[in-house]
């Protein structure tokens, strides 16, 4: 990896969201390891698997209603967050999101409004297929954001998130704690097969749509 990947290395030190605008701005996207402690993350976790064991996570689907389609692009299983009914590792989680959409627009001047987000949980061999985040008919969604679950995970493990740059693809291990941003309309990506249960909170800062 070159060394002006936009892997998060700032000196002097700022703050966790300066730093992810600043590289956001320059590249697109970026990756912070560790954005999120990792009692929050254990805890996420923790939630993430005890709805699956209760049937709470339901197969993703793609598209919009009414043309969504499940299981055809993508093998995750998901479940939305409801704000204001937040739990203690959601409304943590929640709030550093919250608080990152400030630090973007007073930085970048997005016009971000809003937050969504849900768990993910990728069985053993299922994926995502090369997509964009954006709908094709609302350009509501701005900037994506992943923040990965996962303890201990290895590159053996696979499922990494893989990137499609203008200079090549570019993979990244989903490894607990670390955020992973990019703009929504801009940066197609995938995610490949893992040997694990692979877990995150996948999100998206929207601002009004202009379509």
């Amino acid at each position: 990896m070159s060394a002006d990947q936009p892997h998060i290395d700032i000196s002097p030190p700022i703050s966790r969201a300066e730093a992810v605008a600043v590289a956001l701005e320059r590249h697109g996207w970026c990756c912070y390891p560790d954005f999120i402690d990792p009692a929050t993350v254990m805890a996420l976790a923790a939630e993430c698997q005890e709805l699956d064991r209760r049937g709470n996570l339901r197969p993703a689907t793609t598209g919009r209603a009414p043309g969504r389609h499940a299981g055809v692009l993508r093998g995750d299983r998901t479940h939305w967050f409801e704000a204001p009914a937040l739990s203690d590792a959601q409304r943590v989680l929640w709030g550093r999101l919250q608080a990152l959409r400030h630090v973007l627009n007073r930085r970048l001047m997005l016009g971000l409004e809003e937050l969504e987000a849900h768990y993910a949980l990728y069985p053993p061999g299922a994926g995502y297929a090369r997509h964009f985040d954006r709908f094709r008919d609302d350009d509501a969604r701005v900037v994506s954001s992943v923040i990965y679950l996962n303890h201990d995970w290895k590159s053996d493990d696979g499922g990494a998130l893989r990137l499609h740059l203008p200079d090549g693809p570019y993979d990244i291990a989903p490894r607990g704690g670390m955020l992973v941003m990019f703009l929504s309309a801009e940066i197609e990506h995938e995610v490949l097969p893992a040997l694990r249960n692979r877990l995150s909170v996948a999100g998206w800062f929207r601002r009004r749509s202009l379509t």
